[in-house]
């Protein structure tokens, strides 16, 4: 599944049809009693910053979804259950939260009382305007302030119908938006051949992730090794966390700027595999990857020790591996760059680096901050620059996902931070990339993004 934004996933004229969580569904919410288990970390970080900066007067969208194709004239009400079902299997997505004082508190409906709310919104004849209009409703909708926070929609035409979904970034990861395709396939063609209910094991509650990952992190204290780690860290970072480390053309202390995105095929499925096979004997592609980033921006920005925070998914139990959440953690590592650097060396010290520290992306960085008493997120939506690899091939359905016309899709609106994702697919691998809109931060991402190309396709050679 390629990731990218709503303007370039192939998005088409036709009857625009949404759905929402129902006026009923809502109003059994209000009256719900608070659900006694806590939001995770990464929750409540989202949420306090989303209220941090739309206090200081913006307003920065930072959505997640899929956009996906059902063959033929669909029909709406197969669709309509299809959709509810699959919203069911996921406690996260009937749970939300709300303000008691300066304390977030949870609660959660019964499967029961939720229902959706179809409307059928008009025929777009212009693409352009139908993707303004797709755009406008997720911010409105899929908002880390306010609840419900999910919006679905149909495109309907005669020969297909394009599914776009849009969720705020506190109920998914990227890893949840990739299942998602395969699943309302399933249900959906078991309505129209009216094969019954789909039976499939229940999927583990992000909710009761969030509660047990809590539990963990608030055994820790200050004097903790992690928290002494990353205090180290971020000491050698003067004083906050990673950025991306060549000019971006930023202003200090200016507004958050507007950001723009990149998203393009990076190397072909055989470029990809001589990849994989050079970086094995040092554990694969995310450590070429990470790597080759440390090498390129030394040469684009000169510092003598790459430092970043890597994310690894925190679904370290198999439960939780069909679960839609925000399972995602981070691991800070310091790779020598100076001189000259070799790739061969270089992989060496980004293996040494992720062995040794992996194991702290378990820690919800936002703890660890707490109990540093710094708060580096009052006024940016992104807590740091990250590189992120997926090898998405074994996804459920991912064989399919170009027939499907499947996209991965990421809201880009504003931020100070240059954040990449690599994904391996069948055909090869992919770079999404956002980016503050500046032309210097433009001509280095373009940079970046050729120089890794070239070094990709050396080590093939």
């Amino acid at each position: 599944m390629r990731i990218t934004d709503i303007q370039r996933c192939e998005v088409r004229p036709g009857r625009l049809v949404e759905w929402t969580l129902s006026p009923a569904t809502v109003e059994a919410a209000k009256g719900l009693p608070e659900d006694s288990r806590p939001p995770a970390y990464i929750q409540e970080s989202h949420i306090r910053t989303a209220r941090s900066v739309r206090d200081g007067g913006l307003f920065v969208p930072t959505w997640l979804g899929t956009a996906f194709d059902l063959p033929g004239r669909v029909d709406l009400d197969v669709l309509q259950e299809a959709l509810r079902a699959w919203t069911l299997r996921h406690e996260t997505l009937r749970s939300g939260f709300r303000w008691a004082g300066d304390r977030l508190r949870r609660f959660t409906l019964d499967a029961g009382d939720v229902s959706l709310r179809r409307e059928t919104v008009g025929d777009f004849a212009d693409a352009d305007a139908l993707v303004a209009h797709l755009q406008d409703r997720f911010d409105a909708v899929a908002d880390a302030l306010r609840w419900p926070n999910l919006i679905y929609t149909a495109v309907v035409r005669d020969d297909s119908t394009s599914v776009y979904m849009a969720f705020d970034h506190s109920n998914v990861d990227g890893y949840s938006v990739h299942g998602i395709p395969a699943e309302i396939h399933e249900l959906y063609a078991a309505g129209v051949e009216g094969r019954g209910p789909v039976e499939r094991t229940p999927a583990a509650s992000y909710v009761d992730f969030c509660e047990i990952e809590r539990a963990d992190a608030d055994r820790i204290d200050d004097s903790h090794d992690i928290v002494a780690r990353w205090r180290e860290f971020i000491g050698r970072c003067d004083g906050t966390l990673p950025n991306f480390p060549v000019d971006l053309g930023l202003e200090p202390g200016g507004p958050l700027p507007p950001q723009k995105m990149l998203c393009e095929p990076l190397v072909d499925a055989a470029t990809a595999a001589a990849f994989e096979a050079y970086c094995r004997p040092h554990g694969g592609s995310l450590v070429g990857l990470l790597a080759a980033t440390g090498m390129i921006v030394h040469e684009l920005g000169g510092q003598s020790v790459y430092r970043t925070v890597v994310p690894f998914h925190t679904r370290v139990k198999s439960r939780w591996s069909d679960s839609v959440g925000w399972f995602v953690g981070g691991a800070p590592i310091e790779v020598p760059v100076a001189g000259t650097p070799d790739l061969p060396g270089t992989l060496r010290a980004v293996r040494a680096e992720l062995q040794a520290n992996r194991s702290l992306a378990r820690m919800p960085l936002a703890r660890v901050l707490k109990l540093l008493g710094t708060d580096f997120r009052p006024t940016s939506p992104d807590l740091y620059s990250i590189v992120s690899f997926l090898d998405a091939r074994g996804i459920p359905g991912a064989g399919q996902w170009a027939e499907h016309k499947a996209y991965g899709l990421m809201r880009v609106s504003y931020g100070d931070q240059v954040c990449v994702w690599v994904s391996r697919l069948h055909d090869g691998l992919w770079l999404a990339s956002r980016y503050p809109d500046t032309d210097v931060a433009a001509k280095n991402v373009r940079l970046y993004v050729e120089r890794l190309r070239d070094l990709l396709a050396a080590t093939a050679s």
